[in-house]
């Protein structure tokens, strides 16, 4: 099966990367000749434009920055769609709106090709060695035909429903892991006027009810000082964003979303857009004078965890 790789950012590189480590013949491309050189050197092909490499690929793959990006690379002349046949598919990586990744799939599926929605969620350092998570939304036959691609990408990988699925769902924990970011550093910040050393605070956590996912890898970054947590403010502004306006969309009074979307567009105008969106909590130290510094804490995440095959995930009382 021949893979097409379009966007090699922090996370699609590394996807990429994944694909070529388990042995498949892949075509990259990127707007930056640099994100494309390493994966060159280790036996990629380099593609043209977006017709180019789908007209020779068996599944191509889309991992860009927003919305508007992604209908760019597909719509333009000589884009995905163009190069688009019979049993071809698309796999839509990007963290995207439900409804544009809809809107663009009815394109796909006038050419001949099956669209699904496949956008990641764990981390970069999770991307890097093959098990990060991965939600599908699709049509379960052509899911099943591209479950080896998505195994060798990710560990957890899990069948959403229809497309457009996959990413609601990625917007949602996207919003979950942005409001436990936010707490975090609240909870930091008061446990250190107290006078809590932050070493024990964040061994506190890390053993209670209070723990999560954003705790245990950004949390550490933020104790480290470098927030290097390889995802920018203006992504972070962008994901909560999609959440807010899918909550509007539904007629669901949200309370927290909008402040969210405050406190992490207030991020963007105090730091920059490339800022790392961790940095989110540098507000709260800024603006009491308190740097949420501890000893031993790394400066970037990695993986510990072994490369392992990856599974699909097993929805209970599924009929």
């Amino acid at each position: 099966m021949k893979i097409g790789f379009i966007g090699l950012g922090n996370v699609g590189g590394k996807l990429a990367g994944s694909l070529l480590r388990n042995g498949y013949d892949v075509t990259v491309s990127d707007v930056e000749s640099t994100q494309m050189a390493p994966l060159l050197m280790r036996g990629a092909h380099s593609g043209e434009s977006g017709r180019a490499i789908a007209e020779n690929v068996d599944v191509i793959i889309t991992c860009l920055p927003s919305p508007a990006v992604s209908a760019r690379v597909m719509e333009e002349e000589h884009g995905v769609l163009a190069g688009l046949s019979e049993g071809k598919i698309w796999l839509e990586m990007s963290s995207t709106d439900s409804d544009e990744v809809r809107r663009i799939g009815e394109l796909v599926s006038a050419r001949g090709a099956t669209a699904i929605d496949c956008p990641v969620s764990g981390g970069c350092h999770r991307a890097a060695t093959g098990n990060i998570a991965i939600f599908a939304g699709g049509e379960r036959k052509a899911f099943e035909r591209v479950l080896p691609l998505l195994t060798v990408m990710g560990k957890s990988v899990l069948h959403t429903g229809s497309l457009g699925t996959a990413s609601i769902m990625k917007v949602a924990t996207n919003y979950l892991a942005g409001v436990q970011l936010i707490s975090t550093g609240e909870a930091f910040m008061v446990a250190k006027k107290a006078g809590i050393d932050l070493n024990v605070a964040y061994e506190a956590i890390r053993i209670s009810s209070g723990n999560s996912f954003v705790h245990e890898t950004e949390g550490q970054l933020i104790l480290n000082g470098s927030y290097n947590i390889n995802f920018t403010m203006d992504h972070e502004v962008k994901d909560l964003t999609l959440f807010d306006d899918l909550g509007k969309k539904y007629d669901v009074p949200l309370e927290l979303s909008p402040l969210c979307v405050e406190i992490v567009e207030d991020g963007l105008k105090r730091y920059g857009p490339r800022a790392w969106s961790s940095m989110v909590v540098k507000r709260l130290e800024d603006d009491c004078g308190v740097d949420l510094r501890a000893e031993g804490f790394p400066e970037s995440l990695t993986d510990d965890e072994p490369e392992s095959k990856g599974f699909e995930v097993q929805v209970r009382n599924r009929t």
